[in-house]
């Protein structure tokens, strides 16, 4: 990775200094987007209808159109319906919808039907009722219980918490049963939350206010016991797959294979240090084991992502990072392994398409550098790998059905988006699209660049760096650094920052965004360094990152703020805890401040338990170190967070009231993990106020208030 050399820099910037002043500054409509600016739009280009013509949505009509390759003509597009079928549900009831045929009503039930599913067949709607699961036949309106044994703590074909939440997924809506593809049946998860303890969440609206009461499995708690049954369409005795429900484990999204007879099910121990493949017969429910990985750290049972089944019936493509990095690998549906993919001291990201035909695989990948994505092709074999897309650039890439060509969306730092087509060899047949504005060069701002920061022992630090209009390396700015943290969800990319920064720019503050070796930009061997002591390598590499910038003599020593959200709320809690003697101040969301009041499953899968590891949790916890708290952190936390409880908050404010310790809090009633609608001014009033009263030493300016 190129290194910027900071003092040339600036002294360019600083010689440039009366250019600048004769340049038009970004008013605060142009910065946030309400007036033109140094960038126009880019029409969002949606997809491909067919391989000589890409979609593009239309903003002023709202409308879909259909872009010629060759000549560039328009014409408006409908797309077609993926089926001509609706199901939908209104008022509780299940409804199904042929084209533009009034809708016919399947249920008629005071309780809510949920995630109403057609069967690809369209002969059945399967849903949830209550926690139970049902179905109904379309052309006769019966209904059909597959389930009767629903409680509040049990449920079939519906999510506990800590599954919608972490394994399955939040796009599931709490689904958890999976059709066929014959139709013939239904595979379904049931839950049992009986061992597992509620957390209350107090609404605090009307006379008496109200609770919910979630099954929620904190670090180290019982976890739902789960089954895996599958049942005829038309009813019948369930069949249950032949795992143990006793035993601590989980049981990631399964895949049904192309001819129905036998379903794909990962398994995984509670430690998630052993990642099975079992192909289970869904008549009898037999399993046999295809597929064991395992990891001294922790495996990551994705619920996208990690497999691909060919249409040949015959392979798979898994992505694993076993040896340290991500890649691709060619499997039997049997669990043979025919070959790597890709391979080497780099990471792909996601497939895009198989052409079985060619046997070729098309994929993205940082390989280039970490902190940008490309577009490559590889053979079945693991042969001619080869990049697709060129330049320094992030590239977001969109492929045509055949995979003859792509469309690709590129930046970085220092080039607003631009748009192409390229054949599948890499070749450019046209440019499309500029998002630079014809005054672009008419405007002064503050320049962004990419820079590394040692670390002292071998990593150098990815970090991306904006500098105040009309920089001046003889001043002293104060700095906004801002993170996340969490292990491989790095935010550092060399692409385009949007205008958004130069409202601070222009107030003459530096801003900055660091990666520490943790956050995958160095493989999960990098990210494996989090095992067991979250927290220790986040702080030593960011707390590396601000001693660097107080070092620097155009940064005001005593003016870092640290802000972040979530686990970037937790980093920012430590900073001003754990790293007090480098971060001045600290604007913190939702953070999670003891690891032991996080879920089950995403904290033990890197600390273990806290019964496994209580020295872990001690020096990971925000708590322990509240004595030397000192300079000035704001805490903002919405009171209905169903994901980080405002428990965490309130221990971590408790322990400082109780030290004498001086913060700010914010409380958003109804605010779950994040908040908005009407509450958004008041949030984005608050950080402004507290970035111009503690960074800049003055009122911040009304218009920006409003």
């Amino acid at each position: 990775m190129k290194t910027t050399n900071f003092f040339c820099l600036a002294a360019a910037l600083c010689c440039s200094f009366s250019v600048q002043a004769q340049l038009k500054r970004l008013n605060q409509q142009q910065t946030f987007g309400g007036q033109p600016s140094i960038t126009k739009t880019l029409k969002p280009v949606t997809g491909w209808s067919d391989d000589q013509h890409y979609l593009e949505y239309d903003l002023k009509t709202g409308g879909l159109q259909a872009i010629d390759i060759s000549t560039g003509a328009k014409a408006a597009y409908t797309p077609p319906p993926t089926s001509d079928v609706e199901v939908m549900v209104t008022e509780n009831d299940v409804y199904i919808q042929y084209g533009k045929q009034a809708p016919k009503r399947l249920t008629n039930d005071t309780l809510a039907e949920k995630n109403p599913t057609i069967s690809p067949d369209g002969k059945y709607v399967a849903f949830t009722r209550n926690n139970d699961l049902f179905a109904v036949e379309v052309a006769t309106g019966k209904e059909i219980r597959y389930t009767t044994d629903a409680t509040d703590v049990i449920y079939n074909g519906y999510s506990s918490w800590v599954y919608f939440e972490e394994i399955l997924g939040r796009p599931t809506k709490y689904k958890a049963f999976w059709w066929s593809p014959d139709s013939k049946k239904l595979s379904f998860m049931r839950f049992d939350d009986t061992k597992v303890p509620m957390f209350p969440i107090n609404g605090s609206t009307g006379q008496h206010g109200y609770t919910e009461k979630t099954r929620y499995p904190k670090a180290g708690d019982p976890n739902p016991a789960v089954r895996i049954g599958f049942v005829a369409a038309e009813g019948g005795n369930v069949v249950w797959a032949d795992f143990n429900e006793k035993t601590d484990q989980y049981f990631g999204m399964p895949y049904w294979s192309f001819d129905s007879s036998s379903m794909m099910v990962q398994w995984m121990d509670r430690g998630q240090e052993n990642l099975k493949f079992y192909a289970v017969n869904p008549v009898n429910g037999t399993k046999k084991e295809i597929y064991d990985e395992k990891q001294a750290s922790w495996i990551d049972l994705d619920f996208d992502g990690r497999i691909e089944y060919l249409k040949d019936n015959k392979h798979y493509i898994l992505k694993s990072d076993k040896t340290g990095w991500a890649h691709f690998y060619l499997y039997t549906l049997a669990g043979k392994l025919v070959n790597p993919l890709t391979s080497g001291k780099w990471q792909v990201t996601n497939l895009l398409k198989v052409d079985e035909k060619k046997k070729v695989v098309y994929f993205t990948a940082r390989k280039e550098a970490s902190t940008r994505t490309d577009l490559y092709r590889v053979d079945y074999n693991g042969k001619n790998l080869k990049r697709l897309t060129f330049g320094d650039y992030t590239h977001q890439v969109l492929l045509s059905p055949s995979g003859n060509k792509f469309i690709t969306t590129y930046s970085n730092v220092a080039t607003p988006p631009k748009r192409a087509l390229l054949d599948n060899n890499g070749k450019v047949i046209k440019e499309l699209e500029d998002s630079k504005s014809a005054e672009f060069s008419q405007y002064a701002f503050g320049k962004t660049e990419m820079i590394t920061i040692p670390s002292g022992d071998g990593y150098d630090l990815p970090a991306v760096i904006t500098y105040p209009t009309d920089f001046d390396k003889t001043k002293k700015y104060p700095v906004v650094f801002s993170i996340y943290g969490g292990p491989n969800a790095g935010t550092v990319t060399n692409s385009w920052k949007g205008t958004a920064n130069q409202w601070w720019a222009n107030e003459g503050i530096i801003q900055i965004a660091v990666d520490h070796r943790a956050s995958g930009q160095f493989g999960k061997a990098g990210v494996a360094l989090m095992h067991r002591n979250l927290g220790k390598w986040e702080m030593k590499d960011y707390m590396t990152a601000g001693r660097w910038l107080k070092a620097q003599p155009w940064v005001d020593p005593a003016k870092l703020l640290i802000t972040g959200h979530s686990y970037g709320g937790y980093m920012t809690c430590m900073a001003l805890t754990y790293g007090s003697d480098v971060f001045d101040f600290g604007y913190a969301g939702a953070p999670v401040t003891s690891w032991e009041l996080y879920d089950s499953h995403y904290t033990e899968r890197f600390m273990d338990t806290p019964q496994e590891n209580p020295e872990g949790y001690k020096n990971a916890s925000v708590l322990t170190y509240a004595d030397q708290y000192k300079g000035l952190l704001h805490i903002m936390h919405g009171d209905m967070d169903d994901n980080v409880h405002m428990q965490n908050t309130i221990q971590f404010i408790d322990k400082l009231q109780n030290l004498n310790k001086h913060f700010e809090l914010m409380i958003y009633p109804g605010g779950r993990h994040g908040w908005g609608g009407v509450k958004t001014p008041h949030d984005r009033a608050a950080r402004i106020r507290f970035y111009y009263e503690n960074l800049l030493n003055k009122p911040a300016p009304a218009e920006l208030l409003k």
